[in-house]
């Protein structure tokens, strides 16, 4: 299977896409960071970092998240006609548990039920 071109893309590029996305719903900056943190495990500083630099590509970015939440296996459903609990690829599966909070988020869902009730600071 080959990997798809997105994931060689940085996060840093991908980023405003999603914020984008969030805001044109009337959601935050800060929503759509404690979804990616609640999701990798980064902290405030070390999201911040990723972001001012184009070095970390989309794959990596999941692959060196400190603390991948367990409670990702909770979502479930259909992200650009793919059940994301089915995808194969580990690195892509990440991406598309974050399209499909982003989405949840975007959506109107209380923070509560995007984060399948856990929330962090």
């Amino acid at each position: 299977m080959r990997k798809p071109k997105a994931l060689a893309m940085p996060f840093a590029d991908i980023y405003p896409l999603l914020l984008a996305k969030v805001e044109k719903k009337g959601r935050t900056p800060a929503e759509l960071n404690q979804v990616i943190r609640w999701l990798t495990g980064y902290s405030p500083q070390k999201l911040r970092s990723i972001l001012s630099s184009k070095a970390t590509t989309l794959e990596a970015f999941f692959a060196d998240a400190p603390e991948p939440n367990p409670h990702r296996k909770l979502i479930t459903g259909v992200i650009c006609g793919e059940r994301v609990e089915t995808i194969k690829d580990p690195a892509w599966q990440d991406v598309r548990y974050l399209d499909k909070l982003v989405d949840e988020l975007a959506k109107g869902k209380t923070m509560d039920k995007v984060l399948r009730h856990e929330t962090i600071p």
